[in-house]
């Protein structure tokens, strides 16, 4: 008897999910868009009709077709072309990839350093805090596509480069918010505990401040993930981000710029709304976290 009520007992998880979704059917969208967007990406070799950047597979001749015409070969492209005579269904496809792979890499990375540049800051305190918070500062009074611009003008165009640089402009964010949750958290009774008890100050970060750090964290990783990817898109779009050889989204907006007074809107815009929708996906969940992450709200109440 007792197991089955402990089992019918809501899991911690299912009371996120149930949280998530109560009174937010517009996060609920956000996170099936995102989910079907993710999905096209990581899958994009299986669900593209050919390789859109292997040489062998399409023909020049096919250069901006229409959406839902047929190529030479008889091939219907239910997107179009571009003014390679790219498939722009198989281009969005890889554009997501790597788009959304450039923006996790340098979210995760940047999320890693901040987190463990604000735990040190916030729980020593005292000169190395306000070092570290100055240059913060410093960097947050500098706009971040012009600290990204010159870095990439120093390294050059390549995908490892556009991470350092989306690293580099985006770890400030994660310091700041978690130097402000340790600021809080340590003043707390469990930590004086725990400092009692001969705790390290690594196991008391590790194991006590750093989860009620979470909450707050989540939230910026969600922005910065969107963060990311405009900025990605971006400096792609300017031509000084990824290489040809490894196009984004914003890559394929610029591919189709020059065509959009000729008539041939759909180079340009149907990425842009892929672009869109991916970005869009995001804040209607990062909202949705941050609504949850503040007790002034209810949390998960």
């Amino acid at each position: 008897m007792t197991d089955s009520v402990a089992a019918a007992q809501p899991t911690g998880r299912m009371r996120f999910a149930a949280a998530f979704a109560r009174r937010s059917p517009q996060a609920v969208a956000g996170l099936v868009i995102l989910a079907l967007l993710v999905v096209g990406g990581v899958f994009a070799p299986v669900l593209a009709l050919h390789d859109p950047y292997d040489l062998s597979t399409f023909s020049i001749i096919d250069a901006r077709l229409a959406p839902g015409e047929a190529g030479v070969m008889g091939s219907v492209h239910p997107l179009g072309t571009d003014d390679q005579g790219r498939d722009l269904w198989s281009a969005i496809l890889y554009g997501l990839r790597i788009s959304l792979f450039v923006a996790a890499v340098s979210a995760t990375a940047a999320g890693a350093i901040g987190t463990a540049a604000g735990l040190f800051a916030g729980w020593r305190g005292g000169w190395t805090d306000r070092i570290l918070m100055r240059i913060v500062d410093i960097q947050l009074s500098v706009p971040a596509i012009l600290v990204a611009l010159v870095l990439l003008a120093i390294l050059g165009r390549a995908v490892e480069n556009t991470i350092i640089a989306l690293v580099t402009v985006q770890w400030v964010y994660f310091a700041r918010t978690v130097r402000a949750s340790v600021l809080v958290e340590r003043r707390k009774e469990y930590v004086e505990a725990s400092r009692l008890m001969g705790f390290s100050d690594l196991r008391i970060l590790a194991k006590h401040i750093l989860p009620n750090c979470l909450g707050p964290l989540s939230v910026v990783a969600t922005i910065e993930f969107a963060h990311a990817i405009t900025l990605e898109a971006t400096l792609s779009f300017l031509g000084v981000g990824l290489p040809i050889t490894e196009p984004s989204l914003g890559r394929l907006v610029a591919n189709g710029f020059q065509y959009l007074l000729n008539g041939e809107w759909w180079i340009s815009l149907l990425p842009g709304i892929a672009l869109l929708l991916l970005i869009f996906s995001l804040n209607l969940v990062g909202d949705r976290l941050r609504e949850l992450a503040d007790p002034r709200r209810g949390g998960l109440a």
